[in-house]
């Protein structure tokens, strides 16, 4: 199975961005009725997540927490200035594993999925891997 890469851009410093239109049409792209897709995000200063889509606060409340929780003005001996984008991507994750059925990703009423940006803005990727069932 070929893995689809999402090419991204984030605008600024924490960001969450929905690509939940994006991984379906990767998704369909695959042609894989049936099975399992893996959404990786290989950057270390960023993270996938899947959240809910219907009130834009719960994204704006995940971003504040992460910062209260990992503050970009810490005490940290990292010298590049991004160790909080480092924490907090290990915090989200790097990857979301998703049940396919029917050619289309498994998500709650209320869920999308979200590309966390901790460090930008910068160019960024998703990988996307759909493997079929047996």
């Amino acid at each position: 199975m070929p893995t689809e890469t999402l090419d991204l851009r984030s605008s600024t410093r924490i960001e969450t961005i929905d690509v939940t239109s994006l991984v379906r049409a990767a998704i369909r792209k695959s042609g894989v009725d049936g099975g399992i897709a893996v959404v990786f995000c290989p950057h270390t200063t960023a993270g996938v997540t899947i959240q809910e889509n219907s009130d834009p606060r719960v994204r704006t409340d995940l971003s504040a927490q992460l910062s209260r929780l990992v503050p970009h003005d810490g005490a940290y001996v990292n010298a590049d200035n991004n160790s909080d984008a480092h924490i907090k991507s290990s915090l989200i994750g790097a990857s979301i594993s998703l049940i396919v059925e029917g050619g289309k990703p498994v998500l709650g009423t209320w869920q999308a999925i979200y590309f966390c940006e901790f460090d930008g803005p910068r160019n960024r990727t998703l990988k996307i891997r759909v493997v079929p069932g047996a």
